[in-house]
């Protein structure tokens, strides 16, 4: 067995980086945190905190439906 080394905890992008609002018309910034399949990723994955990930799910929502952000891609 190879031994297990700690990983530093990600921060999140929102808060270090003192943004208070996400904009949902920045589409670039909200691909950022989504696949090429058009899913959003966890929390686990993005790195970001609880609130932040809310705030994220709701303005790509609203980006998908005023079709900023593609629901799916093929």
């Amino acid at each position: 067995m190879q031994p297990q080394t700690k990983q530093e905890k990600k921060q999140c992008h929102f808060c270090t980086s003192n943004r208070e609002v996400i904009n949902y018309k920045d589409s670039e910034s909200l691909k950022r945190f989504m696949s090429t399949q058009g899913k959003i990723y966890p929390r686990k994955k993005s790195g970001l905190c609880a609130s932040h990930q809310r705030a994220l799910a709701t303005a790509v929502k609203r980006a998908r439906f005023l079709a900023l952000v593609p629901y799916t891609t093929r």
